[in-house]
């Protein structure tokens, strides 16, 4: 009787122990992969986007500070890409035309960002923004020219872009939501088209009203 009673204590201290490790292994459960623990993170630490030179399908240079006192709403990509990359654009191109036109511009502005400065000059960027239709102002294609600015931004978003051998690239894709204050507020599922975009115009409406 008495081995039993020590059994089944012993048993629930396993469970119990190992409860624990999978609460703080998942963040708390909320977090059930190490995607979603990095999101997590990410969103509770809001980095700030770091100062870079974007250089956009038009040929125009800028800082960041360019969209200063507006939200962006933000992917990164390579026009090379021929698997997730389109996919994300065109999934991008679907929460802009969800936004009420009245936001454009003045409380948000759209922005793809190449990692692969190398090939996706100007040129090739205002090709890849002609099969998308973004106007160049309200939704831009841009690169960073400078590899450590590149860097450091891919390492502030948490940005994974590992390079192969065929000049390609393995890489995690989102929706980023960069604040007026210049801040990531929100990485969203760019899978989830709908709920994006309600996201955004939530954020919009509450700022509107706030005025």
């Amino acid at each position: 009787m008495i081995k039993n009673r020590h059994t089944t204590i012993a048993c629930w201290l396993v469970i119990i122990f190992g409860i624990g490790l999978f609460f703080i292994g998942t963040d708390g459960f909320s977090a059930f992969t190490a995607e979603k623990a990095r999101v997590n993170k990410l969103v509770d630490e809001k980095p700030k986007f770091p100062s870079v030179t974007l250089e956009d399908s038009k040929g125009r240079t800028y800082s960041f500070s360019e969209f200063e006192g507006k939200n962006v709403f933000i992917t990164f990509l390579y026009t090379s890409c021929g698997s997730v990359c389109p996919q994300l654009e065109k999934n991008m191109s679907q929460v802009y035309e969800k936004i009420p036109k009245k936001y454009f511009d003045k409380d948000i502005v759209f922005l793809s960002i190449s990692f692969d400065p190398t090939r996706d000059d100007p040129a090739t960027l205002e090709k890849y923004r002609e099969l998308f239709n973004s106007d160049g102002e309200t939704w831009r294609m841009a690169r960073i020219n400078d590899q450590a600015e590149l860097d450091s931004l891919l390492k502030s978003f948490g940005v994974i872009v590992i390079p192969d051998k065929n000049g390609n690239f393995s890489h995690n894709s989102a929706f980023y939501f960069v604040d007026k204050k210049g801040s990531l507020t929100h990485v969203m599922d760019y899978k989830k088209i709908d709920e994006a975009a309600q996201t955004v115009i939530d954020i919009l409406e509450k700022e509107e009203g706030d005025k």
